[in-house]
C-alpha cells in the first residue's frame, strides 16, 4: 500500500494548485484524476470560451473594419470557419494542460489517472489499488444543475438541448440558440454566438440579468445585449422540451420558441460521488468548510465547486494553497471579503467589493463616483469606448468599498482596484498615483479624482 502526507482528488484549479504547494512544502504528495488534468476550467471551461470568445472578436472587428479606415470590398467571402475555431481552442487548452502536467511532474507529485473513491478518513481506492493517505483534499468540483424541466432528458439524449461542455463542442455554429438562465455562463455563450451570427434568445425567470452585479454595470450589459440582436424574456416559466422547441409561459401568455440548440445554464450542483463513505458535514450543494478549508473530519479539507464558497477557478487555487498550508504545520486562513468577479462578454465587465445597495445596506455613507470609456483616450483610438467605471467609496475618509468596470480589458484592469481594497487604500492613494498615458487604466484615476474632488476630463 501506498503511502503520502496528502492526498489530493480532483485535478482542477484548485486541486492542482493544492498538490503543488504541498509538494513544494516538502509533503510526499499524490493527485488522483478521473478525466484530464485542468478540470473544467482548462479543458471545458474558463479558458475554451475565452479562446473561442477572441475568435468572434476578431470576425466583429473584420466585419466592422471600415470604422478603422481597412476597406472590405466584399463582406460576404468573409466565412467563420468553427473547425479551424475549435482546432485552435484546442491547441491552447493542450498547451495549457501540457504545462500543468509538467509542473505537477517537476514539483515530483505523483499523478494517478482514475476516479477515487474514498474508503475511509485515510484510505483512497482508485484503480483497484488501495492508497494510504495522512490528510485529504477534495477538489472534486461541479457538475451542470439540471432543472426538472418535462421533457429534457429527452430532448438532451437526441441532443437538442445541452449544457455549457455540449455546446462548446457542436460540429456547427447553431442557427438559433435559447439559453435557459441569465447569468455569468448564459451571457457569456448569448454574446459568443450572437457575435458569430447565431439567433440567441435568452430566457431568464426573474426580472434581472446578472443578480448579484451592480445595478448600473448590469443595466447598461442589458442595454447593449439588446443592441446586439439578442432578446431577453424576463419572467419566463418554462413548461416543458419538446425536441427543439422550448414552452414557456410569460405573464400568464403561453409562447413557444424554436431553435437549432437550447443551452441550460442554470447553475451547477457539487460532485460528492466516491465520497459516500465519509460522515461529513455538508448541505444539499457544499460540503461545510472553515476559513481554514478544514471539514468536519480534522485530516479532510475541501477546496473549490464543491466546498460552495464561490464557483470561481480563482477562489479555488488560492483555497488549494492554503488547505495545503494548514496541512503543513502553517496558520493559514482565507477571507471571501473581496473576491473578484469577472464576465467575459461583449464588453468584458469585473468587479470587486461592495455592490453601492450592499453598500447602503451596510450602513456606509456611500459616495460615487463614474467615468465612461468615452472620455479615455485610448478606448477612442481602440475603438472601444462604451462601458463606464464605477468606484464606491466611504464618504469621510474615501475608502474604496467596491468597483465596478464595463468596458474592453475591464477584466485586467479589475487588479488594481483589489489590490488597493486589499490594502484597506483610498480614492486619494489611487487619484496620487500616476498613470501611464494613453491607457485604459487611466479611467480608475479619473474615477478615483470623482471621490476626492472632481474628475479632470469629464
Amino acid at each position: 500500500m501506498e503511502k503520502y502526507n496528502i492526498a489530493v482528488i480532483g485535478g482542477g484549479p484548485g486541486g492542482y494548485v493544492a498538490a503543488i504547494k504541498a509538494a513544494q512544502l516538502g509533503a510526499k504528495t499524490v493527485l488522483i484524476e478521473k478525466e484530464k488534468l485542468g478540470g473544467i476550467c482548462l479543458n471545458w471551461g474558463c479558458i475554451p470560451t475565452k479562446t473561442l470568445l477572441k475568435s468572434a472578436k476578431v470576425y466583429q472587428y473584420i466585419m466592422n473594419s471600415e470604422i478603422f479606415g481597412v476597406d472590405i470590398e466584399d463582406k460576404g467571402c468573409v466565412h467563420i470557419n468553427w473547425d479551424n475555431m475549435q482546432d485552435r481552442k484546442e491547441r491552447v487548452v493542450s498547451q495549457l494542460t501540457g504545462g500543468v502536467k509538467s509542473l505537477l511532474e517537476k514539483n515530483g507529485v505523483d499523478v494517478i489517472m482514475g476516479e477515487a473513491t474514498v474508503a475511509s478518513k485515510n484510505e483512497i481506492s482508485v484503480n483497484g489499488q488501495l492508497i494510504k493517505a495522512e490528510n485529504i483534499i477534495i477538489a472534486t468540483g461541479s457538475s451542470p444543475m439540471i432543472p426538472p424541466i418535462e421533457g429534457i432528458s429527452e430532448a438532451m439524449e437526441n441532443g437538442h438541448v445541452v449544457d455549457s461542455t455540449g455546446l462548446l463542442e457542436v460540429e456547427n455554429v447553431p442557427k438559433e440558440l435559447v439559453v435557459i438562465g441569465a447569468g455569468v455562463i448564459g451571457i457569456e455563450f448569448a454574446c459568443l454566438f450572437s457575435t458569430l451570427g447565431c439567433r440567441v434568445s435568452v430566457l431568464q425567470r426573474s426580472n434581472e440579468i446578472l443578480g448579484n452585479i451592480d445595478y448600473d454595470v448590469r443595466k447598461s450589459m442589458e442595454k447593449k445585449l439588446l443592441n446586439m440582436g439578442i432578446e431577453i424574456i424576463y419572467g419566463a416559466n418554462i413548461q416543458k422540451i419538446d425536441g427543439d422547441t422550448v414552452y414557456i409561459e410569460v405573464s400568464g401568455e403561453a409562447r413557444q420558441i424554436r431553435a437549432e440548440k437550447i443551452l441550460v445554464s442554470t447553475g451547477r450542483v457539487p460532485n460528492f460521488k466516491g465520497l459516500e463513505s465519509l460522515e461529513l458535514e455538508k448541505t444539499k450543494r457544499a460540503i461545510v468548510t472553515d476559513e481554514s478549508l478544514r471539514t468536519s473530519i480534522e485530516n479532510i479539507y475541501a477546496i473549490g465547486d464543491v466546498n460552495g464558497k464561490f464557483l470561481l477557478a480563482h477562489v479555488a487555487s488560492a483555497e488549494g494553497i492554503v488547505a495545503a498550508e494548514n496541512i503543513m504545520g502553517k496558520d493559514s486562513k482565507i477571507s471571501y471579503d473581496n473576491i473578484p468577479g469577472c464576465i467575459y462578454a461583449f464588453p468584458e465587465i469585473a468587479t470587486v467589493g461592495l455592490t453601492e445597495k450592499k453598500a447602503l445596506e451596510k450602513g456606509h455613507d456611500v459616495k460615487i463616483s463614474k467615468f465612461p470609456m468615452s472620455a479615455n483616450g485610448k478606448a477612442l483610438a481602440e475603438g472601444e469606448s462604451s462601458g463606464f467605471i464605477k468606484i464606491v467609496a466611504d464618504e469621510k475618509y474615501g475608502k474604496i468599498l467596491g468597483v465596478h468596470i464595463i468596458g474592453v480589458h475591464a477584466t485586467d484592469m479589475i487588479s488594481e482596484a483589489l489590490a488597493t481594497i486589499q490594502l484597506e487604500g483610498t480614492a486619494h492613494d489611487l487619484a496620487k498615483a500616476i498613470h501611464p498615458h494613453p491607457t485604459m487604466s487611466e479611467i480608475v484615476m479619473e474615477a478615483a479624482h470623482g471621490i476626492v474632488d472632481r474628475a479632470i476630463h469629464l
